[in-house]
C-alpha cells in the first residue's frame, strides 16, 4: 500500500518569525527584534533538518516553502544552506517547487537574485493593496510604486511569481475592488492569492474592532458580492480558483499548499511551525514553541518540537474534509474508504447535493461554486461527530 506522503505529497515548511513591523491584521507568529544572530538561526534549522531527515528517510521532497514572518529578511546564504541540507536528507523531485514569501520593500527586493542563486524558483509577494492609503491602514511599509518595482524585479528573475491582495477593506466599494483587481491582472500574474480581510482575535485590528474603533468594514452582503465578483473576473482572465482564496493558470497552482489541502505529509521547522508526518502506519501532528528564543534554544539541541501527538481516525477524516473541500478538486472518496477505512453519511451527501452545495464526479466529492462560500456549514454536516 502506498504511504501517505506518496498520495498527498511530501514537503518542508520553514518558518522565519521576524518582520520589520507587525501588521495590525496579522495573527501569524511574527516578531519585531533589534538584531538577529543569523548563524545561530541557521545552525538551529540545520539541526532540525538532521533530526527529521533521520526519521523520514527515502522520501521524495516535492516542495520547500519559506514562510513567516518576512522570509525576504533572511540572508540568501541561510536559504541556500537550508536547501542544501534538505537535499542531503531527501531526494528532490525533478520539478521541486521552492517558494519564498517576500515583502515588496527595496531592501528585500535586493535579495531576490541571491535567493534565485540559492535555489528558490518561486516568489510569493505580499502586496496586499494597490492603494497607498489602504496600505497605510493595513500597516504595510511599502508603497504601490515599490510593490510594482518589486514585482518587476521578481518577474525578471523567476519563472513563477505570485502575489497577494486583500479585499473587503475599510471603506472599499465594489467598484473600487473591481478596478484594483483589473489593474492587478494587467501585470500578467500566473497565480494570485486573494483574501477577504478577516478580523482575528489577538491582533491590533481585533482590539480596535472590539472597542468599536474599526469603522468602514463592508457588511456581509457587500463582502459576498466582492467574493463572487473576484471569481467572475479571475475566471474570465484565465485564473480560475483552485482553492477558496487562490487562483492560478492551469499548471501554476502552489504545489506546497496542495500538499496541505491533499492531507499529505510535511515537516514543519521554526517557531510556531506545525507539521504532519506519517511513520510506522501512524499519522502524527507536530508543534513547535511559539517564542523565537525558546525555539532557538531547543532546536539548537535537536529538540525543536514542543509536542507530538497521534492523529486519531475521526480527526484525520475531519482534516481531510476541512482541507480537501477548500479545493476545486475536492476529496477522493475511494481514498477515504481504502486509506482510512471509513465513509461519509450517504443521506447527508444526497441532501447537500440536492441543494447544489456539493457534487460527486468520478468518486471525487467537491464543493460547488455555490457551496464554497458556505464551506463551514458543509463541514459541520459532513464531519464526524
Amino acid at each position: 500500500m502506498l504511504e501517505n506522503w506518496q498520495i498527498g505529497g511530501f514537503g518542508l515548511y520553514v518558518h522565519w518569525p521576524f518582520c520589520q513591523s507587525k501588521c495590525p491584521y496579522c495573527d501569524f507568529n511574527s516578531h519585531v527584534v533589534a538584531s538577529i544572530d543569523h548563524d545561530a538561526w541557521l545552525n538551529a534549522y540545520v539541526a532540525e533538518l538532521d533530526r527529521y531527515g533521520a526519521e523520514t528517510p527515502d522520501r521524495v521532497l516535492g516542495s520547500i516553502y519559506f514562510g513567516g514572518g518576512t522570509p525576504s529578511l533572511m540572508e540568501p546564504a541561510t536559504v541556500a544552506a537550508i536547501i542544501e541540507r534538505a537535499a542531503q536528507h531527501w531526494t528532490f523531485a525533478n520539478d521541486i517547487e521552492i517558494t519564498l514569501e517576500a515583502n515588496p520593500g527595496s531592501i528585500e527586493a535586493r535579495n531576490f537574485a541571491g535567493y534565485k542563486a540559492a535555489g528558490v524558483n518561486r516568489i510569493s509577494i505580499g502586496i496586499q493593496a494597490l492603494d497607498n492609503a489602504d496600505l497605510g491602514r493595513l500597516g504595510r511599509l511599502h508603497s504601490v510604486d515599490e510593490a510594482k518595482q518589486a514585482l518587476a524585479v521578481a518577474r525578471s528573475l523567476f519563472d513563477r511569481v505570485s502575489f497577494d491582495l486583500i479585499y473587503a477593506r475599510q471603506d472599499q466599494t465594489l467598484d473600487a475592488w473591481q478596478a484594483e483587481l483589473a489593474e492587478a491582472l494587467t501585470y500578467g500574474p500566473d497565480h494570485l492569492s486573494l483574501y477577504q480581510l478577516t478580523i482575528e482575535p489577538g491582533t491590533a485590528f481585533g482590539a480596535r474592532f472590539d472597542a468599536g474603533k474599526l469603522r468602514g468594514l463592508p457588511d456581509e452582503d457587500l463582502a459576498t458580492d466582492m467574493y463572487f465578483l473576484t471569481q467572475s473576473i479571475c475566471d474570465a482572465a484565465g485564473l480560475p480558483a483552485y482553492e477558496v482564496s487562490n487562483h492560478a493558470r492551469p499548471g501554476q497552482e502552489s504545489q506546497h499548499n496542495l500538499i496541505y489541502w491533499r492531507s499529505g505529509d510535511w515537516v514543519g521547522i521554526g517557531p510556531g511551525a506545525h507539521g504532519r508526518i506519517s511513520i510506522g502506519g501512524k499519522r502524527f501532528a507536530t508543534e513547535t514553541a511559539l517564542a523565537p528564543t525558546n525555539w532557538l534554544r531547543a532546536a539548537s539541541q535537536s529538540k525543536g518540537e514542543s509536542a507530538r501527538s497521534v492523529i486519531g481516525l475521526d480527526e484525520q477524516v475531519t482534516e481531510l474534509l476541512l482541507m480537501g473541500l477548500r479545493t476545486v478538486e475536492g476529496i477522493d472518496l475511494k481514498h477515504l474508504q481504502k486509506r482510512l477505512g471509513t465513509s461519509l453519511n450517504t443521506n447527508t451527501i444526497n441532501d447537500l447535493k440536492d441543494i447544489g452545495l456539493i457534487q460527486i464526479t468520478d468518486d471525487r466529492l467537491a464543493t460547488t461554486g455555490k457551496g464554497r462560500p458556505v464551506l463551514n456549514a458543509i463541514l459541520r454536516e459532513l464531519a464526524p461527530d
